[in-house]
């Protein structure tokens, strides 16, 4: 979500220009504190979504595979179906409960500011809902109520802002939910060619119109997400290679950041050198050599 509050320039090199009032003392949050959004409506697409894949795999498993005749095929579909959908649930956890970059929030103060040693015509810019003296390329959110470094959108189905923290997890997230509604779309096209061939009431170890309606709710499922997860991970990876967020698209914001290579866009997110850790929802990337985010221009 965009705030509609642009940036603006609220204080110059003098200290007296400050205005420290109206924000509250600094808020420190300890660093183990798991990151959580208490927003109704992102907690319930969150448990949707995980309902979703509960019952995707539920129909892949008790339906199509266990009562299969062919053990391999059962076997191979199933471990591969099964391990995509919990590094999709995994995935989807760590871009729900990691911090997306949250700006410390009430820190335009007059001590900080004075810290950044601001030369003459430098300027910083202050968050008026939650106080934050704001680094280049980040954004407020509504639903957060916090500034979000290089925020790209805030998705009720993971319940938090896609940033610079947790851009990686959220990619993945889109990766594997499109892979595995690809992989049960398949599925549920040889099982019906199966069912067709063979004795309905043999090809599964429900009643027939059980098995018909369930085949159907998957495919409608798995069809549904695999185009919005497939746009979504597309529109992703090239906000990374143009290094260009979604917000930032939508502003047709000025590029004041250097122009690096798609290569060096993508280490900066999955982390630094390419390893298999890019696919792992349990790995956090190493940025490497990142630029810093600048709080004056």
């Amino acid at each position: 979500m965009r705030s509609p509050v642009p940036r603006f320039r609220d204080v110059e090199r003098q200290g007296s220009g400050l205005q420290p009032v109206q924000c509250l003392p600094p808020y420190h949050e300890r660093q183990n504190n798991m990151w959580f959004i208490q927003d109704v409506c992102g907690i319930v697409c969150a448990i949707i979504t995980w309902l979703l894949v509960v019952f995707a795999v539920f129909v892949v498993l008790f339906v199509m595979l266990i009562p299969s005749k062919n053990l391999t095929y059962s076997l191979v579909n199933g471990t591969l179906f099964n391990s995509l959908a919990f590094l999709a649930v995994a995935s989807h956890f760590r871009a729900m409960c990691t911090d997306p970059g949250a700006v410390p929030k009430g820190n335009a103060t007059k001590e900080y500011i004075e810290s950044l040693q601001l030369k003459p015509g430098q300027v910083v810019y202050k968050c008026p809902k939650c106080c934050s003296i704001k680094p280049d390329r980040a954004h407020h959110c509504s639903v957060c109520k916090r500034c979000i470094r290089k925020m790209d959108h805030h998705c009720p189905w993971v319940n938090n802002c896609v940033g610079e923290n947790n851009q990686k997890y959220f990619v993945l997230f889109t990766m594997y939910i499109s892979l595995i509604s690809l992989h049960a779309l398949v599925m549920v096209v040889f099982h019906f060619l199966y069912c067709f061939e063979d004795d309905w009431t043999k090809c599964s170890t429900f009643s027939p119109p059980a098995t018909v309606i369930l085949l159907i709710l998957l495919c409608f499922e798995g069809l549904l997400f695999l185009i919005f997860t497939s746009v979504m991970f597309g529109t992703q990876i090239h906000s990374i290679c143009t290094d260009e967020t979604g917000i930032e698209q939508l502003k047709k914001e000025e590029r004041r950041w250097a122009k690096k290579t798609k290569w060096m866009n993508m280490k900066a997110v999955f982390g630094h050198p390419f390893s298999i850790a890019w696919f792992s929802p349990f790995s956090t990337p190493d940025h490497g050599k990142a630029d810093p985010y600048q709080y004056v221009v």
